[in-house]
Formats: C-alpha cells, structure tokens, sequence
C-alpha cells in the first residue's frame, strides 16, 4: 500500500486456513492445508473455469494442458480472522510509524536501501525463538 498499491493478493497467505478449500492434514506431526492452485494441472482437469483463464479451454487431452500453477500443501495457520487481524494491527502499527493518519497518506511514503546485513541485524537474532508469535516467521 505503500508503495502505492490499492489492493493486494493473498492467496498463498490465506491458503492454510480453515475457510480455505482443501483437506487439513497431518504430516510428520505438523498439520497442513492442501493447495491446488487455479493454474495446476489438477485444477485445469477438475474445472473448465481454470482451463478458460488460462486460454486452454479448447484443449481434451489433459496431456496437452500446459499448467501455470502448482499443487502441494502450506502451513495450516487457523482462521481468516486471525490472520486478518495481524494484517490490520501491522498495517496500522506501521502507519504509525511514518506518521500516515490514512491509507492516503501512507502513499508517500519514502523507502530507503536496507543492506542483507542490516536486515539480519533488524530481526531477532542470537536467540532460540521459543514461542512463535502469530505475525513472524523466520
């Protein structure tokens, strides 16, 4: 948004939550949401709507799709709410930051160069993180 954005996907960082579709799975201890892209060679078999966007809608052997997507399995992460709330509290945390009262404001925002050094040195660092906090991950 800052950078001028009035919107924005997020659909990899909602793809593990209860609302999305897919199974939640358990593996090797961890629990997952399974993804299948709109792009995928599954979702392209499995609906016609997939094949349209990606003007392959006249294609009958799936050996001749040519896939823009993947499928697999992301972190299960809860409720949208959840994730929508830490959304929220980031963007007005950061709008407080630069002093941007409104989204409108927040557009001129300056961006400066951070270095790879100094973006280690901006996260934690030289500690075991022991509690995961909702809105990091490493």
């Amino acid at each position: 948004l800052a950078a001028g954005a009035d919107c924005a996907m997020f659909g990899s960082l909602l793809a593990g939550t209860d609302e999305s579709p897919g199974e939640t799975v358990l593996y090797q201890g961890e629990r997952y949401k399974t993804y299948r892209g709109m792009g995928s060679l599954g979702a392209m078999k499995a609906r016609s709507f997939s094949k349209d966007r990606y003007f392959q809608e006249h294609v009958v052997d799936a050996e001749k799709l040519v896939p823009e997507g993947i499928e697999g399995r992301v972190a299960y992460v809860g409720s949208v709410g959840s994730i929508v709330h830490q959304l929220v509290g980031g963007l007005q945390q950061s709008m407080g930051y630069v002093g941007a009262p409104t989204i409108a404001d927040l557009k001129h925002a300056q961006f400066i160069r951070m270095t790879a050094a100094g973006l280690r040195e901006a996260h934690p660092h030289d500690i075991t993180i022991t509690e995961q906090a909702p809105n990091y991950r490493h």
